[in-house]
């Protein structure tokens, strides 16, 4: 995953242990952010597109899509297909360990639908 921060910070070292010890904390690494679950919410409905994601999240910006779609296939969570033709095409796709989150998500879903009426008043 892309990361700015300086590579002898402490905070950094200190986030890659508890990535390695704690599977809570290595998980929301890697669909924690902000867009990631909308993205991987909407790849599992089916969308494989850039201009789909962007149309079915129109408050996320194009770089920060970019950017996310780009960490998501590094992470191994998808692929990105790039069609030789004109005009290029490009596909993303969700593979094993991406599916893999479906229940994960659908669950983060049912909790929140279930849970912040309660707390939102």
């Amino acid at each position: 995953m892309m990361n700015n921060r300086k590579q002898s910070s402490v905070n950094l070292e200190n986030e890659g242990v508890l990535k390695i010890e704690c599977p809570f904390i290595y998980t929301l690494s890697l669909m924690g952010k902000r867009w990631k679950p909308a993205i991987l919410w909407k790849m599992m409905e089916g969308s494989s597109r850039f201009g789909q994601f962007k149309k079915l999240i129109p408050q996320i910006s194009e770089k920060m899509l970019a950017q996310h779609l780009k960490e998501l296939e590094e992470d191994g969570l998808i692929t990105r297909t790039v069609f030789s033709q004109t005009p290029l095409r490009v596909e993303y796709a969700l593979t094993e360990i991406g599916i893999s989150l479906y229940p994960v998500l659908y669950q983060l879903q049912e909790w929140s639908e279930n849970t912040r009426k309660k707390i939102i008043t």
